[in-house]
This record gives structure tokens, C-alpha cells and sequence, in this order.
């Protein structure tokens, strides 16, 4: 569940930054994938520490 919360939050902060920095589409796209991705991943290891904590 982090998981996916962390993309979607990952990818609308990304697009918000290209945005903001003037980037074209494919720089905006660029950015909510790269973004996406790395949310992610952070929401995928915080899942992992809970689970070892709760344990």
C-alpha cells in the first residue's frame, strides 16, 4: 500500500517540479516516472521496516 502511495505522490511532486522549471512534456513525463519510481521504492522500504519491526 506505501508502495503505490509513494508513486503516485512521487509522480504528482515531479510533475509539479518539471513543471515549474519550465521542462516541455517529454521532461514532465520524464520527471513523474523518475519521481514515481523513487517514491517508491522509499515506500517499499519503509513497508519492509514495519514488517521486521512488527515481527
Amino acid at each position: 500500500m506505501l508502495v503505490i502511495i509513494g508513486a503516485i505522490i512521487g509522480g504528482i511532486i515531479g510533475g509539479t517540479i518539471a513543471r515549474r522549471r519550465g521542462g516541455k512534456t517529454l521532461d514532465v513525463v520524464q520527471y513523474v516516472g523518475i519521481y514515481a519510481l523513487a517514491f517508491a521504492l522509499l515506500g517499499m522500504l519503509a513497508t519492509l521496516v514495519i514488517h521486521r519491526l512488527a515481527l
